[in-house]
């Protein structure tokens, strides 16, 4: 390949200047850098094209400790002003949020402090971060209250249920990211729900006879249903983990219910758009890491899609998205009711 084809099929390297611009003008400018910095650049360049695909429903996946990292008010945002239809988040995540929209604080502390010292003062650490314990526990005592206030022997999807919760936390004026979910009929889906505060308070209502059940199969029917409802699907990985895999699985049970159930072979109804944020690498062979790339071979991301991974804490990029998705004026072109595809099931 000579090097006006290389030219003509990938463009060029741009040197960056410095001059006022604002921080979305930034981000596109940084798609003509190299390495990761270039990654973030066509990463949120893809972003834009999903939002503006009118057909596209976006699910978003969220792992990690971005809660008591101070990032849940911008995941909170992107429910409220629509640019997901859907969040699969892990436990922690959806917990450790209401922490602090109970008036509580995460605080600051050096990474290297002293382990004993924050035991015997009864605080939990998360590398830089710790939490009251006792304030903790509060949380986790208000989903206890939420978990008793049900009808005894209900079963529920986690959608359900966390659904039912956004409206308890709304009506107390305790704003967390599924009190914004409930308000903008976006579902949240939480498949390890007990690895979290959710698992105490579930607990000690159980033990008190409060038998609320998580049907988790109800769960990933609905959620597969969602994206058998869509005309499109896209993803927005934040980390990996169970989140990440639970929506890439929806792309595969299109298949298996195509193949099993109308007798068609070879259809696949994969990811069109799909960005991840992540520190993992893919040497390691977990999920977390593994290549977009790799997901086509499983049917979960399509051959051409618009996809990009960048290697990023995501307390870094995921401020610059959302500030530069505000600063141009980036609005989604039509979002997905993914709550009324949900009551299609029941």
């Amino acid at each position: 390949m000579g090097c006006e084809r290389i030219r003509s099929t990938y463009g060029e390297v741009r040197a960056m200047d410095v001059r006022e611009r604002n921080i979305h003008e930034l981000l596109l400018a940084m798609e003509d850098l190299s390495f990761q910095g270039r990654a973030l650049g066509e990463a949120y360049r893809a972003l834009i094209n999903m939002f503006q695909d009118p057909e596209t429903t976006i699910f978003l996946g969220l792992a990690g400790s971005m809660s008591t990292a101070g990032i849940w008010r911008i995941v909170k945002w992107l429910v409220e002003e629509r640019y997901v239809d859907v969040v699969v988040s892990t436990g922690a995540n959806i917990s450790e949020d209401i922490y602090e929209a109970m008036g509580f604080k995460y605080l600051k502390v050096d990474p290297c402090v002293d382990d004993e010292m924050l035991l015997r003062n009864k605080y939990d650490r998360f590398y830089d971060t710790v939490a009251c314990e006792d304030d903790y526990r509060r949380m986790e005592g208000l989903i206890r209250e939420f978990v008793e206030s049900l009808p005894d022997g209900r079963v529920y999807s986690s959608a359900e249920f966390l659904h039912e919760f956004g409206k308890y936390l709304n009506e107390r004026g305790i704003d967390s990211i599924v009190a914004a979910a409930y308000r903008a009929r976006v579902p949240v889906f939480s498949p390890a729900l007990v690895d979290s505060g959710y698992g105490m308070g579930l607990l000690l209502a159980y033990r008190s006879g409060k038998k609320v059940i998580i049907d988790m199969v109800r769960d990933f029917h609905q959620l597969v249903e969602v994206g058998r409802m869509s005309k499109k699907l896209s993803a927005i990985y934040v980390g990996g983990g169970v989140p990440k895999d639970y929506v890439n699985l929806v792309t595969v049970a299109q298949t298996l219910i195509a193949e099993y159930e109308e007798g068609r072979h070879d259809y696949y109804k994969s990811l069109e758009y799909v960005v991840q944020f992540t520190t993992d690498l893919p040497q390691w062979g977990g999920l977390s890491g593994a290549t977009l790339e790799e997901a086509v071979s499983w049917g979960k991301v399509a051959p051409r899609a618009r996809k990009r991974t960048v290697h990023v804490d995501a307390t870094i990029a995921l401020p610059l998205i959302a500030h530069g998705l505000l600063v141009g004026n980036v609005r989604r072109a039509k979002p997905f009711d993914a709550i009324q595809a949900i009551s299609k099931t029941l």
